[in-house]
């Protein structure tokens, strides 16, 4: 059997790695020389820093530190190792003007040893040897208090009711997930919603566009779909189509109301800077971002003379492509785009006319197959109409809630509380006119 000088079984010493850590290319040397026989891993490091990068890199189970060393003492470095690696042994090895900040350093619990220098190589061994063996010693006790813990968890499992537990939770986590599900469509109905009361702000001053924003993102979603793009970039171009004109918000009513084709170059350049105008105006909404990028092209041409951008082709992304022609169909019937305003027959022919030049041939084409679809048109829900001091609490929007010039209100689908019907009814009061609500006729059962 092999022994050390202190008579301590070599053999039986735990594989464990070692790091050293010196400015003195000697010492390191000497550690080496000591405990390689040992049948450790010894890694070596020139500094503290170097030593924290050895550590970043290797699985070390103790490490002997000078105390003294440039740019960072042994103390620090040790102390930085406990922040990070608590489970790594820590030794200092210290001379005897550094007895005092040594002791600090043990005091505040960074430091499980310190070893005089010079050191005796048997008192050196055996303080590595015991710190190693404590250190495996509480791993050990760790992993059998643990699997302790699980094996009685296990017995309890076993003397309950297996089967009625298993349908006890599935209850559970069938409520917790229905009841996730209907906060996150609350939440997203409401997201929703006031995107469209954002997009009904340019709308309110421009009356000639009034619920433009919402057929163009209605058409652009269908469109999307059509197209097969993948569901959250049908979302993107939905709230792209509601927002696409929030960049115009800031200019004057003259040039708001005013077709694009009969503005003068000067008036054309303050309105071209409405798309990146829009794409700013949404940076901090993390959720827009996909909007906001297709905000900032729907403008970009195919043939590549559009704006802000002069992107060209398939660069353009295929929500904006999809927004510029579903844009301009609606605008050219609004009066908006050109001096006249266009029949459903003259705009779709713009569009025609305009395929490989302001739009993508595939968007366009696809456009008008959505146009021309015929057959049955969905039902429509059931629904009752009623007066406004008639609704009660927990009844649900057949249809969007609009006033008499088409600023919205509240989407279909929304579930009314009694604080929100006292708000209609104090609009109501304030506007001199009453509101025809859209209600299904049953209300929902509320959790």
């Amino acid at each position: 059997m092999a022994t050390d000088g202190l008579g301590l079984n070599t053999e039986a010493a735990p594989a464990a790695t070692v790091l050293c850590v010196d400015d003195e290319q000697n010492i390191l040397a000497s550690l080496k020389r000591l405990f390689r026989p040992q049948g450790y891993k010894v890694l070596t490091a020139e500094g503290g820093k170097e030593g924290l990068e050895v550590l970043a890199r290797e699985a070390v189970d103790l490490i002997i530190s000078d105390m003294r060393m440039p740019h960072m003492s042994g103390a620090e470095f040790l102390g930085q190792v406990a922040e990070r690696w608590p489970q790594t042994v820590r030794i200092l090895l210290t001379g005897y003007a550094d007895l005092q900040s040594t002791v600090e350093a043990v005091n505040r619990g960074s430091i499980y040893r310190y070893v005089s220098k010079p050191w005796e190589d048997s008192d050196l061994r055996l303080a590595v040897r015991h710190g190693l063996e404590r250190k495996f010693l509480e791993q050990e006790r760790q992993r059998l208090l643990e699997l302790t813990r699980q094996q009685n968890e296990e017995l309890k499992e076993l003397n309950a009711n297996l089967e009625q537990k298993v349908a006890q939770r599935t209850e559970e986590l069938r409520e917790a997930m229905a009841s996730l599900e209907r906060a996150h469509a609350n939440l997203k109905s409401s997201y929703v919603t006031a995107v469209k009361v954002f997009a009904n702000l340019l709308e309110v001053r421009e009356k000639s566009m009034a619920g433009h924003s919402r057929r163009v993102a209605e058409q652009a979603r269908a469109l999307a779909q059509k197209m097969a793009l993948q569901p959250v970039e049908m979302e993107s171009v939905l709230f792209a189509g509601l927002l696409h004109d929030i960049g115009k918000i800031g200019l004057p009513d003259q040039l708001i109301n005013k077709p694009f084709q009969s503005l003068i170059a000067a008036e054309r350049e303050k309105v071209m800077q409405h798309p990146a105008v829009g794409q700013a105006l949404l940076m901090s909404m993390e959720y827009l971002q996909g909007a906001a990028q297709l905000i900032r092209s729907h403008h970009e041409r195919y043939d590549g003379q559009g704006y802000p951008d002069k992107l060209k082709g398939e660069a353009i992304p295929v929500g904006a492509r999809i927004l510029a022609v579903v844009n301009d169909y609606d605008a050219l019937q609004c009066g908006s785009l050109a001096a006249m305003r266009y029949s459903i027959a003259q705009a779709r022919d713009f569009l025609v006319e305009n395929k490989g030049k302001r739009y993508d041939p595939r968007v366009v084409d696809a456009f008008l197959s959505l146009l021309g679809q015929s057959g049955p048109k969905p039902e429509r829900k059931p629904e009752v109409v009623m007066r406004s001091e008639a609704l009660q609490e927990g009844m649900v929007l057949a249809r969007d809630l609009v006033t008499c010039v088409g600023v919205l209100l509240l989407s279909s689908g929304y579930i009314l509380e009694r604080k929100l019907i006292d708000k209609i009814l104090q609009y109501e009061n304030a506007v001199g006119y009453g509101l025809t609500v859209y209600v299904s006729p049953r209300c929902p059962a509320r959790s």
